[in-house]
């Protein structure tokens, strides 16, 4: 495929590029003829699928208030369709089919037969509850608050995302494995979509819910997932592991079932609680492909296929490994014991390569019965061995890496930090690197010395001067491998702290917030005085020439954004790495040249504090104002209709203002002969049009399908929307902000109208 033919798309927290052919070209008719080979999945489930499931599982439900859910949940959605062409009611039917092969309890089960009512139909909130219940409601509403906000840009919008749905796991765990289910039938059933909406949705499950049931230890739905995403992202790569595989499946085929037998030959001498359990399986083929990638041959790759071996007892594991020793010939280095040094994940079992008499190799792993239901469900397997809802307490220690991420976000703002985390702490790539007395320690991928020392103990990340890696001296900042044995030397001086060069250095998200806990608490003084150098400089690069006895007054909105009460506190979050002025500068450059675009630098005056002084002599009839020698003023945007000046700048041309604008209030209050003298009379001629951009605010009460009823309303009025962003306020309101192309007052003033009439609005003004 040429080069021109390829539109690539980043995927984050893969590092993985797929492309997107041109439309029309030969590769995209036959990316389309691969995808359509995805299998139709067998999900048309009835109510009677439900029914039956509950009564083979050996757990106590509440089949009428389920019943009730359903039957609920198919007259809210009577007459919708789903993309497919299927009633839409087919949906949470599989989504609670889904959890109940989870064995969920009977609230998560209703909720997931609800979990799309108050968002797709006239249902609400108040109705669940009154049906159904506080936790059914809560358990929809964590879900339906997951929907995505529009907000600056494609990262922020995922970084919101991402923030929401960390904060709903907190609270209730059970929420994020409904939207895991919901989001496993989504894809399963993503043929039936445009193909961009494949790719977005696709790039969105491998970067962030494949993470998660990742991290959750759910593996049986993460490769899943991971499968049809790939499948989607990069059909042809897709195909080409397929056909690795398919070559000489039936010789594979035969292997397998050649080892299972010697194994159930050898262990029916031997005297088990249970008898085993054996069984044999494919590597899935996404988890190939990130081995393909990495520059390892099929043949490389010993784990393609494996036999597992499921016991009653940890005894009867390490007998078996034993066994398996015995019959079979190990593969140096390719042992790993999770059951004594299990994964953050809670995943317990034993690893082992070995090859037999045909000199294939193959791995076997060997875990006890309940260890596979925590392999396979992850904390959703909790619900198999005690009835209810894990409680907070009990859930700290699997939920804390939550925590974590959530206190280190410092504002709305920190979009680049929520990506690293997610590439980083939620990555599924882990290495395990020992201590000198061989405690294994977990990290996420390329972490480093530093990182290390963190994860051992908070104090000795502080104290940290020098490293050993395999008993070489090394920087502090090398990037560690799996099986390396890492020994740190730290500082006996107690006033010894961190470096701030760390905050750039270290990758684990625990290593970075404990650094910066450490600056706030230690050195507000030199905190300060780091922050107002690095602001200082940060000014300076993008040309923002401020008094510092302005600062505070520019910085008003950043102050509330931060939790700052005054410049001192901005100061010190700088300075500790709290606020990244990186993410924060390109939007106060944006406001000081909207400000100070005619180059006069005051603070807002009351347009009743002064009387308007007698401007420059002539007056300017303006037809339009696109003409090269006139145009409008960035700093409030004039359009036909606004009372209007003009401004007399020197080699621009004249700048035409409205009278409310803060640039031209601010030179009338001075009174200065010589700059009033630039400013002039300027009238529109009768009939005048122009396009200009316009800048609109509104506020409202929070709810689902807000930013898109705004947004119907401009679309409606063909007014083209330039830049459009959402956010949260502290009070609970939204705040929803576009810039809108428009030709006039008159037609800006009517759309105002318009939306102060949706529902919930409180507030809408032109800003």
């Amino acid at each position: 495929m040429s080069e021109e033919n390829k539109k690539f798309t980043s995927l984050e927290a893969q590092e993985m590029k797929v492309y997107i052919p041109v439309e029309g070209s030969k590769e995209e008719e036959l990316s389309l003829q691969l995808i359509s080979k995805i299998p139709d999945y067998n999900d048309n489930f009835t109510i009677k699928d439900i029914i039956q499931k509950i009564l083979q599982e050996n757990k106590q439900y509440d089949l009428s208030k389920i019943i009730s859910a359903y039957e609920f949940a198919e007259n809210a959605h009577k007459g919708q369709k789903r993309s497919s062409g299927q009633d839409y009611i087919i949906h949470p039917l599989t989504v609670a089919y889904i959890l109940l092969e989870f064995s969920m309890d009977t609230d998560t089960i209703c909720a997931a037969l609800l979990h799309d009512v108050v968002e797709d139909t006239p249902a609400t909130l108040d109705d669940l509850k009154k049906h159904f219940g506080q936790d059914v409601a809560l358990l929809v509403d964590g879900v339906t608050k997951m929907s995505k906000v529009p907000t600056n840009t494609k990262e922020q919008q995922s970084a919101e995302n991402i923030r929401k749905i960390l904060i709903a796991m907190y609270q209730d765990i059970r929420v994020i494995l409904i939207k895991l289910a919901d989001r496993l039938h989504n894809m399963r059933t993503l043929k039936y979509r445009p193909r961009y909406k494949q790719v977005s949705t696709a790039a969105e499950t491998i970067n962030i819910y494949v993470s998660i049931a990742h991290r959750l230890g759910i593996r049986a739905m993460k490769e899943e997932l991971e499968d049809l995403a790939f499948h989607y992202l990069d059909p042809f790569g897709y195909e080409e592991v397929e056909k690795l595989l398919a070559n000489r499946l039936e010789e594979r085929k035969r292997l397998v079932e050649a080892i299972k037998s010697r194994i159930s030959e050898r262990f029916s001498t031997i005297p088990f609680e249970e008898p085993p359990i054996i069984d044999g399986r494919v590597k899935s083929i996404y988890s190939l492909y990130k081995k393909v990638m990495k520059g390892k041959s099929m043949d490389e790759i010993y784990d393609k296929y494996a036999v597992r071996i499921i016991v009653s007892t940890i005894p009867e594991c390490y007998n078996v490994l034993g066994l398996i020793h015995d019959m079979f010939t190990p593969v140096d280095n390719r042992f790993k014991d999770y059951i004594s040094k299990p994964k953050e994940n809670k995943y317990q079992s034993l690893h082992t390569t070995v090859t037999g008499k045909e000199g294939v190799p193959f791995e076997v792993q060997i875990r006890t019965r309940q260890m596979h239901q925590i392999a396979e469900y992850g904390v959703a397997a909790h619900w198999k061995y005690k009835d209810g809802v894990i409680t907070k307490n009990g859930e700290d220690s699997k939920l804390a890496w939550i925590r974590e991420i959530l206190e280190t976000q410092q504002s709305a703002d920190d979009v680049e930090e929520i990506v690293r985390v997610i590439k980083s702490d939620l990555s599924p790539e882990e290495i395990v690197v020992m201590t000198p007395k061989g405690k294994s320690i977990q990290l996420p991928a390329k972490s480093n010395c530093i990182d290390f020392a963190y994860k051992v103990h908070t104090e000795i990340g502080h104290k940290i001067i020098s490293a050993k890696v395999d008993g070489r001296i090394v920087p502090i900042e090398t990037e560690l491998q799996t099986g390396q044995i890492c020994e740190i030397t730290v500082t006996k001086d107690p006033e010894r702290g961190p470096n701030r060069s760390w905050l750039n250095t270290v990758k684990t998200n625990e290593a970075r917030s404990k650094i910066r806990a450490w600056f706030k608490k230690q050195c507000r003084d030199d905190n300060i005085a780091e922050g107002r150098k690095e602001l200082e400089k940060a000014f300076k690069r993008s040309r923002i020439d401020l008094k510092e006895s302005e600062y505070a007054e520019f910085l008003q909105d950043d102050f509330r954004r931060h939790n700052c009460e005054t410049l001192d506190d901005f100061y010190a979050s700088v300075g500790y790495g709290g606020i990244n002025l990186t993410n924060i500068i390109p939007r106060l450059k944006d406001k000081y040249d909207r400000l100070y675009s005619s180059g006069i630098k005051e603070e807002i005056p009351d347009s009743n504090s002064f009387r308007t002084p007698t401007l420059g002599q002539g007056s300017i009839i303006l037809d339009d104002i696109s003409e090269l020698e006139k145009s409008p003023a960035h700093c409030c945007n004039p359009l036909p209709g606004d009372d209007i000046v003009g401004f007399i700048t020197r080699g621009h041309g004249l700048k035409i203002h409205t009278k409310k604008c803060t640039n031209y209030l601010s030179a009338m209050k001075r009174g200065n002969p010589e700059e009033i003298a630039r400013w002039r009379e300027v009238t529109w001629a009768e009939g005048a049009r122009s396009s200009g951009q316009s800048r609109i605010t509104v506020v409202a009460n929070d709810r689902v399908g807000l930013v898109y009823d705004i947004t119907a309303i401009v679309t409606e009025a063909r007014m083209p929307i330039v830049h459009s962003s959402a956010r949260i306020m502290k009070n609970g309101d939204a705040l929803f902000e576009c810039t809108v192309s428009v030709s006039g007052k008159e037609q800006l003033e009517k759309l105002l109208e318009r939306i102060k009439k949706v529902k919930g609005v409180i507030s809408v003004e032109r800003t």
